[in-house]
C-alpha cells in the first residue's frame, strides 16, 4: 500500500483588518480636493467669527451713537451706521454668532436623526423596514416654515434653540431616505455577510462596518441641512417672524426694509448681510461639490484628468487634443 504524504501549504497572508479610526479618516479624504478645502476655508472664517465676535466687534450692536446716523462707511465705522447710529459691522459680526449655531445645531439633529432611521431601516426588513420607511415620508411632506411660525407665535421671544430643534426635527427625512437606500444596497456585500456570519451584534456591523462606507452621503446630508437651517433662519428673520432684538443676518435686513434702505439706497445697511449670506452659501456649495466629486467616479475621474491638463500647460476646454509625433516618421524622414 503506498505511502501518503500530507503537504501543508502557508496559510493565505490576510492584509490587516483597518481600524474604525482609519476607516473614518479614509472616509474624511472626500474633503481633500480643491472645492471642499476652498469652502472649509471660508466656513472656517464665519465659525471663527461667530466664536470671537465679542473680540472682533468695534462695537456694542446695541450701542447708539446720536452724531452718526445712517453715516457711510468711514474710518470710525468701516461699515456705516443704522438710522438710530449703530455700527452695522459689529451687528453682522455678532449676527454670524446666530446664524452659525442655529444652523450647526439644526444639522447636528437632523443628520443623528437620519442615521438611526435611515441607516436600520435600510438593515432591517420586513414590517420594521417599512414602517421606518412610512415615519419619513410623512416627516417628508411636513413643511419646516410654517410650522416654526405657529412654534414660534406660542413664544414672546422663542430662542434660537427652539428655531434649531423645530428646523432640525423637520428636516432629516431626506436625508434618511438617501440613507436607507445605500444601507439596503450594502447589506448584501460580502463584508457585511461575513460580519453576521461571524455572530457579529447589530451594534458592531452599523458602527463597524457600515458608517465608514456612509461618510460621504452623511456628510453630504449635513451639509445640506446646514444650508437649509441658514436659509430658513435668515427668511424668518426678515419677514419678522424672529424678535429683532436677536441678532442674525436676517434681522438686520429687516431693519434695513423696515426703515426704507433699499428704497433710499443705503447700501452699506443691507449690502454687508447680504453678502454674507451668499458668501457661506457659496462656501456649503463648494463642499457639497467637493464630496459630489469624490462619490461620484465620473465626477472625480473629470477632476483629477482636468487637473492633470492643466499641470501640462492644455486648455481643459479645448476641443483639439495634442498628438504625440510618431517617432518612426522622425525617423524616416532624417533618414
Amino acid at each position: 500500500m503506498p505511502e501518503t504524504a500530507t503537504l501543508r501549504t502557508a496559510p493565505a497572508h490576510r492584509p490587516p483588518r483597518q481600524t474604525l479610526w482609519a476607516r473614518v479618516a479614509g472616509a474624511f479624504a472626500m474633503f481633500r480636493n480643491g472645492k471642499s478645502i476652498t469652502g472649509l476655508v471660508v466656513l472656517g472664517f464665519f465659525v471663527l467669527v461667530a466664536v470671537f465676535a465679542d473680540v472682533l466687534a468695534p462695537y456694542s450692536p446695541t450701542k447708539i451713537d446720536n452724531s452718526a446716523r445712517l453715516q457711510p462707511p468711514s474710518a470710525a465705522h468701516w461699515l456705516g451706521t443704522t438710522h438710530i447710529g449703530e455700527d452695522v459691522l459689529s451687528q453682522v459680526i455678532h449676527g454670524t454668532r446666530g446664524i452659525i449655531v442655529v444652523g450647526f445645531l439644526a444639522a447636528v439633529m437632523a443628520t443623528v436623526i437620519a442615521i438611526i432611521i435611515g441607516v436600520i431601516a435600510g438593515y432591517l426588513s420586513g414590517w420594521k423596514s417599512e414602517a421606518l420607511s412610512a415615519l419619513t415620508n410623512v416627516f417628508l411632506v411636513i413643511p419646516g416654515l410654517p410650522l416654526i411660525i405657529i412654534v414660534a407665535s406660542l413664544f414672546e421671544e422663542p430662542p434660537l434653540v427652539l428655531i434649531a430643534a423645530v428646523l432640525g426635527l423637520t428636516g432629516w427625512a431626506w436625508g434618511a431616505r438617501v440613507l436607507r437606500a445605500q444601507t439596503m444596497s450594502l447589506r448584501n456585500r460580502d463584508f457585511i455577510q461575513a460580519a453576521r456570519a461571524n455572530g457579529e451584534p447589530l451594534r458592531r456591523i452599523i458602527t463597524m462596518e457600515m458608517l465608514p462606507n456612509l461618510m460621504a452621503l452623511i456628510a453630504a446630508s449635513f451639509v445640506g441641512t446646514v444650508t437649509a437651517a441658514i436659509l430658513g433662519l435668515t427668511t424668518l428673520s426678515y419677514i419678522g417672524v424672529i424678535p429683532v432684538t436677536t441678532y442674525n443676518w436676517g434681522t438686520i435686513l429687516n431693519w434695513a426694509s423696515a426703515q426704507g434702505a433699499f428704497a433710499q439706497n443705503q447700501w452699506w445697511w443691507y449690502l454687508p448681510p447680504g453678502l454674507c449670506i451668499a458668501a457661506i452659501g457659496v462656501a456649503l456649495a463648494l463642499i457639497n461639490f467637493g464630496i459630489d466629486e469624490y462619490v461620484n467616479p465620473r465626477l472625480r475621474s473629470a477632476g483629477e484628468r482636468a487637473r492633470a491638463m492643466r499641470k501640462k500647460g492644455l486648455d481643459v476646454n479645448d476641443a483639439v487634443t495634442a498628438v504625440r509625433p510618431d517617432t518612426r516618421d522622425t525617423n524616416e524622414n532624417t533618414k
